[in-house]
């Protein structure tokens, strides 16, 4: 195994790990929002932490790591036990389910891109993976609460932090550059781009009316 494999793989595991935390306590904290009991915020945890990367392995022909490696699901309950007994009045969620969300999208914006590239998938198409990786579990965890999914709703920007993360990863492991360094400020640039869209209001372009 080459310095490189072994750098890429110690990054995507605990760049994995810390993104399942970080959207399981977003969906636990939407849970929350929504009045939902302790099994209901579990569900939302646990979807919205491992559904991104389900999809992207599906997509690759891998079995899901969510499904054999037990700290996904166990960082995903003990993110809804942690929200379920500690969390912020219901007014005040919107803030730190935003930031923690933001963490998720950054680090499955590297992660997704870089499990694709292992599998073989050329630079584009794994910068593609690692996007869907990205929003995935936001949009499964919107539409099993019932609301208007982040990435479509008429807010800011919520794709295009994902686009950069993972392009930026894709980009380092096409040309050999990808160190835990470089992967951990492509993740750096998704979030902060998205903090950015969130503290100014910045909008995707859109359509004109006639």
């Amino acid at each position: 195994m080459t310095s490189l494999t072994r750098t890429v793989d110690d990054v995507q595991q605990a760049g994995d790990l810390l993104g399942v935390f970080a959207f399981a306590v977003s969906g636990a904290l939407l849970a929350v929002r929504k009045d939902y009991d302790m099994v209901g915020i579990a569900v939302l945890a646990f979807a919205t932490a491992v559904g991104g990367g389900v999809v992207r392995d599906l997509v690759i022909g891998a079995r899901p790591v969510a499904v054999t490696d037990p700290w996904y699901l166990g960082l995903s309950l003990l993110a809804a036990v942690i929200i379920f007994f500690w969390h912020p009045p219901g007014r005040l969620i919107g803030g730190p389910l935003a930031f923690v969300d933001a963490i998720g999208l950054g680090l499955f914006s590297v992660t997704g891109t870089v499990t694709a590239y292992q599998h073989g998938l050329a630079t584009v198409p794994s910068a593609m993976l690692g996007v869907v990786t990205a929003i995935g579990g936001g949009l499964i965890r919107d539409v099993l609460a019932g609301v208007q999914p982040s990435v479509l709703r008429d807010q800011e920007i919520y794709a295009l932090p994902a686009l950069l993360g993972a392009s930026v990863a894709a980009a380092l492991l096409h040309f050999g550059a990808f160190t835990a360094w470089s992967g951990a400020l492509a993740s750096a640039v998704a979030f902060g781009l998205r903090l950015l869209a969130l503290r100014f209001h910045w909008h995707a372009p859109k359509a004109r009316r006639r």
